[in-house]
């Protein structure tokens, strides 16, 4: 009955998604609530995962010249107030520190909901000619924001995330930069995460406060609803200006710098979850799985069992997968539903017949087929299987997406579709803020993104009527 009850534990998405969501967050022990309202532990299982997300973007960043640094998570109320744009975008989140131990502060710090005024703060001292540019920086860090209300990794008051920052000497390469990191998370999204995605700009509405231009990759959960999942903004030469961060040119006439911020958090956890997993529980693509296969050995007290369980252990790790052996006295059906439930990409049954027959069953999490495979050849089975995984959540994800992805030409065909199905919508717009807001009023749906990849879907706007200039991505967000 163990068996039976642990999967059973976790509520069926299709009858309650976020309870779903939330049970899996739970029973995978990914997360825990705290005593700190709205602010999460992330367990050991969940961390892993972080890691090994930071250290493959991180890995991606610096291959196009980011590097690393940290700046206070303090910042004093004097320095956010110099963006007007900016500090009005965050004021309602900010948490304030009006003490240091009893006495008063002579003025009143926040901690970050972001670093932008800080990185201009450390810019303006550290530029002074166009042989200090450009500035490529990034750190990793945790910010505070207070959200009203907060879902494990989508939403909480304090989270974990990196966030580039950089100064460029011209506005065109500010611009690249912009996209090229887009470009990085969307690739890393796809390639590492199994998300696929939507590129494309914000609208005036949906841009970050004080920046010039919002880039953004979309992506659509499993339930319908879309979620921003990394975003890049062109500051142009806003904040310089705000804050004096100028450098002299080749001309030697001073000019102010032009740049860049760019950011992922934590949410992509929440994205992996959503996107990938089932009723059993997690799914884990290959690249971001703690541990990439587990070995279950059946009638695991007879003689020679284990022992072939830990040399097929040991030739996986020899081929660099992340592996381990439940050599735990619970049954194998238990085993089963705990590895499923906790998203293992493969599992690898051994047993007295098996080790007899010279092969082992190797179990897929995502579509549940088995294979057999001769031990001799596991290893490099194992290494293919993976990303044979690797490669078909991907399609699985772009399938399930594709499928959500509707077409409205009118209002009448809008709003049947935001009332009938679940997904993305992709609509006509005459860029006027007053049809967004009467979308968002009405129908409680939000612009996605303007894609880069246009399309001409008809040429009325789809609120108003009027001559349409953008085709956008319509969705309801987390």
């Amino acid at each position: 009955m163990a068996e039976k009850k642990l999967v059973e534990a976790i509520t069926s998405m299709e009858e309650d998604f976020a309870q779903w969501y939330t049970d899996v967050v739970k029973k995978a022990e990914l997360i825990d609530y705290t005593s700190v309202k709205g602010c999460m532990a992330i367990k050991p299982e969940g961390y892993a995962i972080w890691e090994l997300i930071q250290g493959q973007m991180d890995a991606m960043f610096k291959a196009t010249g980011v590097k690393n640094m940290y700046l206070p998570m303090f910042i004093p109320e004097s320095l956010l107030q110099m963006e007007k744009d900016h500090v009005e975008g965050f004021a309602p989140e900010v948490a304030w520190v009006t003490h240091g131990g009893l006495n008063p502060l002579t003025e009143r710090m926040c901690v970050r909901p972001t670093s932008e005024t800080l990185f201009c703060d450390y810019y303006k001292g550290v530029v002074h000619s166009y042989r200090d540019l450009p500035q490529v920086c990034n750190q990793w860090c945790s910010v505070v924001r207070w959200e009203k209300e907060t879902r494990p990794f989508l939403r909480s008051r304090e989270f974990l995330w990196q966030e580039g920052h950089t100064a460029h000497a011209t506005a065109e390469e500010a611009e690249e930069r912009t996209i090229q990191m887009l470009n990085v998370y969307a690739d890393f999204l796809e390639n590492v995460l199994a998300i696929p995605v939507v590129k494309g700009q914000k609208t005036e509405k949906e841009k970050f406060a004080g920046a010039e231009a919002t880039y953004t990759v979309e992506t659509l959960m499993h339930d319908g609803k879309a979620l921003q999942s990394a975003t890049s903004h062109n500051f142009g030469d806003g904040f310089a200006k705000a804050f004096g961060i100028q450098y002299t040119d080749k001309d030697n006439t001073l000019k102010y710098v032009h740049q860049t911020s760019w950011g992922s958090t934590t949410r992509m956890i929440g994205a992996i979850i959503m996107v990938h997993g089932d009723n059993s529980g997690l799914k884990l693509p290959p690249r971001v799985a703690p541990t990439q296969v587990v070995i279950i050995p059946i009638q695991q007290k007879k003689d020679g069992v284990l022992d072939k369980a830990y040399e097929i252990e040991k030739a996986l790790k020899e081929a660099g997968v992340r592996v381990r052996t439940d050599d735990t006295d619970k049954s194998p059906g238990f085993k089963f539903a705990e590895q499923e439930m906790r998203g293992v990409p493969l599992r690898i049954e051994i047993g007295p017949r098996d080790i007899e027959a010279g092969k082992c069953v190797i179990g897929r999490r995502d579509n549940g087929e088995k294979i057999e495979a001769a031990i001799t050849d596991v290893a490099s089975n194992v290494k293919e299987l993976l990303d044979t995984v690797q490669k078909d959540m991907l399609e699985a994800a772009r399938v399930h997406r594709d499928e959500h992805t509707y077409v409205a030409k009118d209002m009448a065909e809008f709003e049947k579709c935001f009332n009938e199905k679940s997904g993305f919508v992709k609509a006509m717009w005459c860029e006027d803020r007053a049809c967004e807001d009467k979308i968002k009023e009405n129908l409680a749906v939000t612009s996605r993104c303007m894609p880069f990849e246009q399309e001409t879907l008809s040429d009325k706007c789809v609120c108003c009527g009027r001559p349409a200039k953008k085709m956008v991505y319509w969705g309801k967000a987390y």
